[in-house]
């Protein structure tokens, strides 16, 4: 028997979305151009990294409403998971352009050509503006879902990114170092990297149906050996169907019988509470049943 406490999706973010894509292509193309026309391949990375922003945004986008989508009888969850594979690949998308950008920048390095500061400081002020504006608009959700997390990171970063910009081409024009430009474009993708490892590292983690980083597997368990007239606890599996839905299935040994609905709806209460699980499926058992599963704590937990 189960008792789930539904809580589909996160609030709608559908113009957050709208209004964060057009902010950031229209500033792609304007950093593009001044890139090119002042020689900053700070400039132009920073326009690259956006422009997969960009995407990643769009990625972000469908896959929330992907996610509002209603189960039907081919996909019992809906496609809840979308927000967990958009993660993923936002992640990818950024490591590869990054990459790129580490690989451009080694060769610029090599051969520094003069930029033009004021030009740098001037368009990436105008990015600290564009993204700090577009990091607000998901700043509400970014407690709750992974999904507009990562969007919100993403644009909070880039902010910070620009006002490094901003800082390099003071620098250039204080100093005249051409290797300014390069050396900071090599820093801004060392940057976004080790921010982006963390979230391909969960999203991959949550793909292949691992436990969810804020829950402890063992003080699930506990909790659950602990209710009156559990004797034992087996085959326990929790999962993320979502960034933000988290399931639980687990069989709870009671000699003494089935102890009622009441007692399994305090179960998802507690579940919920404690460890925001909003989807628990829990059997109840006079005699503990063997079903094969795997014991990875070496106990009957699985």
């Amino acid at each position: 028997m189960s008792k789930h406490p539904h809580h589909h999706g996160p609030a709608a973010f559908n113009r957050a979305f709208a209004i964060g894509i057009a902010l950031n292509l229209g500033f792609v193309l304007v950093e593009a151009a001044y890139g090119w026309q002042a020689g900053s391949l700070a400039l132009l990375a920073d326009a690259g990294h956006n422009l997969s922003d960009v995407a990643g945004l769009v990625l972000a986008w469908i896959a929330a409403l992907a996610a509002g989508r209603l189960p039907d009888h081919r996909h019992t969850y809906g496609w809840q998971r979308a927000s967990i594979l958009a993660a993923f690949a936002n992640a990818v998308l950024l490591l590869v352009a990054m990459g790129s950008l580490l690989w451009e920048a080694g060769h610029r390095l090599q051969a520094p050509a003069p930029t033009d500061g004021i030009t740098i400081m001037v368009v990436a002020a105008v990015g600290v503006l564009v993204n700090g504006a577009t990091a607000a608009l998901f700043m509400s959700g970014s407690k709750s879902d992974m999904n507009i997390r990562g969007a919100f990171l993403h644009m909070a970063g880039d902010a910070l990114v620009s006002l490094g910009v901003v800082g390099s081409g003071a620098l250039y024009l204080a100093t005249g170092w051409a290797w300014l430009d390069p050396l900071t474009s090599m820093a801004i993708a060392l940057v976004i990297i080790a921010g982006t490892w963390g979230l391909l590292r969960q999203s991959l983690h949550l793909l292949f149906d691992g436990v969810p980083d804020s829950i402890v597997l063992a003080e699930v368990a506990a909790q659950l050996r602990a209710l009156p007239g559990v004797a034992d606890v087996h085959d326990l599996h929790v999962w993320a169907m979502s960034t933000t839905d988290i399931a639980l299935s687990a069989h709870l040994v009671m000699p003494g019988g089935h102890p009622g609905d009441a007692f399994l709806a305090g179960i998802a209460d507690e579940l919920h509470t404690r460890f925001h699980i909003t989807h628990p499926t829990v059997q109840i058992e006079l005699d503990g049943l063997d079903h094969g599963c795997a014991h990875p704590t070496g106990n009957s937990m699985s």
